[in-house]
Order: structure tokens, then sequence, then C-alpha cells
């Protein structure tokens, strides 16, 4: 089990919180969606890429500060050449109600109007995780 990263508060710029010290950790863009992405069941490194549609090297960066924030374990499917596969740990699956409220916030408050997409169902990512 790895262990969740202490960081100090007072390191922190500005008015330093619990939510500072969160953000420092997952307040990246494509961090929150690399989460999405596992968390809906992609486990392979390209499956993940695909899903969030950001550069490959960024999500590789995303997934090695994940992985040292102990959001995401990752284990080795493959030898020659080494493949690995990524799952959520109970710190990565307790960030799944964070994404919930995001998507119930964005469909609100981000999508436009008449965006043909907007009455797309998107379903709940605790639903998602449920059904795995």
């Amino acid at each position: 089990m790895t262990s969740a990263p202490s960081m100090q508060l007072a390191d922190l710029p500005g008015r330093p919180c619990p939510i500072a010290a969160a953000l420092e950790l997952v307040g990246e863009r494509w961090a929150l969606l690399v989460v999405r992405e596992i968390a809906l069941g992609a486990t392979h490194f390209t499956d993940i890429v695909r899903g969030t549609g950001a550069p490959r090297d960024r999500i590789a960066a995303r997934l090695k500060a994940l992985e040292n924030a102990g959001a995401v374990a990752r284990s080795q499917y493959q030898g020659a050449p080494p493949r690995y596969e990524y799952r959520l740990t109970e710190s990565g699956k307790a960030l799944i109600p964070v994404l919930d409220a995001l998507l119930d916030w964005g469909k609100v408050h981000a999508v436009a109007l008449d965006d043909p997409d907007r009455q797309r169902h998107y379903p709940s990512m605790t639903k998602s995780k449920d059904k795995r």
C-alpha cells in the first residue's frame, strides 16, 4: 500500500490550506482526466492517452506524479518490452466524488447551451466505478 505524501501547508504560496495542497497534487488539467480514464476502465497507457486526448509525454508525466502522490498504482503486465497497467488506489478512488461534482457543474455551467452534445448522457463516475 502506498502511503500518502505529506505536505507542509506552510510550504505553499499564498493562503495555504488543504485545497491548495490538493491542487498541488491533482490540480493540473490532465491529472483529473487521467483519473477519469482509469475510473472508466482504461488501464493501459495507450488507452489513457486516447481517452484524454493529451500528448503522450504529458500523460506519462501525470501518471508518474499521480503514482508519486499515491493516487495511482502501476504494475507490470509484460516483460519485454516492459508494459504497465494502472489502477486507482484508495486515495485515487476518493477523487471520484470530485469528478462527479465537476461533471455536474460542467453540464450546467461550462457547456454551451447550443452544444449538440449537451443532452448526451454522461454517467456518474460513481456509477461507472460500481460496475467494475
